[in-house]
């Protein structure tokens, strides 16, 4: 987006805020295995960015932004989005702002941020929670399930609402920083490669993909996966993310795609050529 000199600054309010801090408790209402939370990222954006841009083509880039690939805990979720709508409004008031630093900031937080909102909400508060609701219900207490409500709930509301705020606050201070002392460029940079190492890790521990077989006897004895794993490890993971990709640039419509999945795992499995 280009703004001229007699545009003026467009500000957010506390109010925008909060209609984005509203909005993220949909992230995961829409939840799909293609591109997961994206839906729910961009309905939670779309309030600050109808404010932030007028005309119809930069609302629509700035839509398409967001309906990139998305995914964390989505109890941290208002993080991101409070650091990327600050990045939004920084983008519709500079006439020279990179806006693939959006989408590399975003993939670069999702996981770790992913990491501390599932260890702490899942694995530690709802435990806490269910075990003191639960005592209570086994009594016979009504009190029981309102209390589990209660105490993941507040403790959640609370920390979402802060670090929309604080997210928002840290991302405009930081991004002013950043543009005074020429360091944007390089945090760009390194966001983007911190991304790309983030793909790569999922794609590495979500993908497991391994083939049966073996030849040789006694010592000699070799099993095909072993031989592959020892030219290249996790080279069939990387095969068929290529392929899927590669599929996908040709036009095959993702359902196609998981059908095909589905029906040569399937086969795979049975006949033996490809195991768990």
């Amino acid at each position: 987006m280009q703004k001229t000199s007699n545009d003026k600054d467009i500000k957010l309010s506390k109010k925008d805020l909060r209609s984005v801090f509203w909005r993220s408790l949909t992230m995961e209402w829409s939840w799909n295995f293609e591109r997961q939370q994206h839906m729910g990222f961009a309905f939670s954006m779309l309030p600050i960015i109808g404010k932030l841009y007028k005309n119809k083509e930069d609302r629509a880039a700035a839509t398409k932004r967001h309906l990139e690939f998305f995914n964390t805990a989505p109890y941290l979720s208002t993080l991101i989005l409070g650091i990327t709508t600050s990045m939004e409004e920084k983008n519709a008031n500079s006439k020279n702002f990179d806006t693939t630093s959006i989408s590399n900031i975003k993939v670069a937080l999702m996981g770790p941020v992913a990491g501390i909102g599932d260890s702490f909400f899942w694995g530690t508060l709802r435990v806490l929670a269910t075990g003191i609701g639960a005592s209570l219900a086994l009594n016979g207490n009504i009190l029981g399930p309102i209390l589990f409500l209660l105490l993941f709930n507040i403790p959640h509301y609370i920390i979402r609402y802060l670090l929309m705020i604080g997210g928002y606050k840290f991302g405009t201070k930081i991004l002013d920083n950043f543009e005074k002392s020429g360091l944007m460029r390089s945090i760009t940079y390194g966001a983007s490669i911190l991304g790309l190492m983030v793909i790569g890790g999922m794609t590495a521990s979500l993908i497991n993909l391994q083939i049966g077989g073996s030849f040789g006897e006694g010592e000699t004895k070799q099993t095909v996966q072993g031989v592959l794993d020892g030219i290249v490890p996790g080279v069939l993971s990387i095969a068929v993310v290529f392929l899927v990709l590669w599929l996908l640039k040709r036009g095959v419509k993702v359902t196609y795609i998981l059908l095909g999945i589905f029906v040569l795992g399937i086969i795979g499995a049975w006949t033996g050529f490809l195991i768990a």
